[in-house]
């Protein structure tokens, strides 16, 4: 088993990364249960739904829930990945969907504020692997001294700075209410949505036989698909218990000065690579205030019956962070804080893969914290692999991670 990834700014990179599989497929008019409506189950439904499936959606607390790692108010959106051009290549196809989606959909989602890359070395691995990717679809990243940020960006401190990237083709997301945009959409073009807790039936000649629903029914399918994000290892703890780790990340929304407000809002999406803690932030957030996300492996976390509260340390420490990066925060009170349970998997790459001894059901997750930004490229992959119009990435693959 790989190790885990400290952080998701870039999964662990694979030379096999090209290589494919073949998965099972099935018939257009087929039925498929996909259990979960986060990022990944509800663009995989809808984009199912749209190759000719009859497709079943199951929550057990509804799109985009509190409990979930697809709630809360934003999600960036960037290529850079470091040397991992699949997931380049990946996010360029989702950037095309979101801005394709949002129009049908009749609301804004995506918001092009670009991405500022903080670099303290000369060299950057993480973005300047990136940069032949960039090229090659023609979304150049700028190059910025810190005499050219401290005259673009005057609300940030940049003297301990080598250079910056701006990314001018990323930005963020609204989450939460995307994840609810797509499973209304999904329902309006046909698809069926249920809210109940789920249970897998037993396996039988290689077939999943079913699942039960807390409301007392049960319901077959041809197929089946798990997107359960952060109880994926407890539905499959003998399979998935220590593939899919759940850990406690910790989001603020701090409150910028009046007089500043504005150009607050303005600044773009940014992250700090300084190796080590791995911040981000979305200023704006539908008013919410200036959002400081920590990145680096939280502890372990229930996302049942776990408490959605702060640790003071890991605040304390983000205040000195904050204080440091944009100095007139000295004093920002703390608006709000939200807790994002991260579903990682040990080398932070996406799983889609078969249930071991089945062939009708499969697991979809390892989102690992960067996954909802890829949502609908994954999902209309996932339609297309199961009508055999596509093959699986093998670094996608289970097999990786329990061998």
């Amino acid at each position: 088993m790989s190790r885990s990834n400290l952080n998701t700014f870039s999964p662990q990179h694979a030379s096999a990364a090209t290589q494919q599989s073949v998965l099972p497929t099935f018939e257009k008019g087929s039925s498929v249960i996909v259990v979960g409506a986060g990022a990944f189950g509800s663009w995989t439904s809808l984009y199912l739904l749209r190759e000719g499936f009859k497709v079943t959606l199951i929550d057990a607390w509804g799109p985009a829930h509190s409990r979930s790692s697809s709630g809360d108010e934003t999600r960036v959106i960037r290529s850079t990945y470091g040397a991992n051009e699949l997931y380049f290549d990946l996010n360029v196809q989702a950037l095309a969907l979101w801005k394709e989606n949002q129009r049908s959909f009749g609301q804004q989602l995506f918001h092009n504020t670009g991405v500022l890359w903080f670099c303290y070395e000369e060299t950057t691995p993480l973005v300047d692997d990136s940069l032949p990717f960039a090229q090659k679809h023609r979304m150049e990243y700028q190059y910025l001294s810190p005499l050219e940020l401290r005259k673009r960006f005057p609300l940030i401190y940049v003297d301990d700075l080598h250079h910056a990237y701006f990314d001018p083709y990323g930005g963020y997301l609204q989450a939460r209410q995307s994840v609810q945009a797509v499973s209304t959409c999904f329902i309006k073009e046909g698809g069926d949505y249920i809210q109940s807790f789920v249970k897998p039936k037993a396996i039988s000649s290689d077939k999943l036989c079913g699942v039960s629903l807390s409301n007392g029914n049960h319901l077959e399918a041809d197929a089946y698909i798990f997107a359960c994000g952060s109880w994926l290892g407890k539905v499959f703890p003998d399979v998935l218990g220590d593939v899919i780790t759940c850990s406690k990340q910790e989001v603020y929304y701090f409150g910028v000065p009046s007089h500043e407000s504005l150009a607050y809002d303005q600044l773009p999406v940014w992250v700090d690579v300084d190796g080590k803690d791995f911040y981000y932030g979305i200023p704006g957030n539908s008013n919410r205030g200036f959002k400081l996300g920590v990145d680096i492996r939280g502890e372990k976390f229930d996302p049942t019956s776990g408490d959605h509260i702060l640790d003071p340390e890991t605040l304390d420490k983000a205040r000195r962070f904050i204080t440091h990066r944009f100095p007139s925060l000295k004093h920002a009170p703390l608006i709000e804080n939200r807790v994002c349970p991260y579903e990682n998997s040990p080398d932070g790459n996406f799983i889609f893969d078969l249930l071991p001894a089945t062939s009708n059901a499969f697991v979809l997750g390892g989102g690992s914290g960067h996954g909802f930004k890829h949502g609908p490229a994954l999902g209309q992959m996932v339609a297309k692999i199961l009508s055999g119009d596509q093959k699986v990435p093998t670094l996608f693959l289970l097999k990786n991670r329990i061998e």
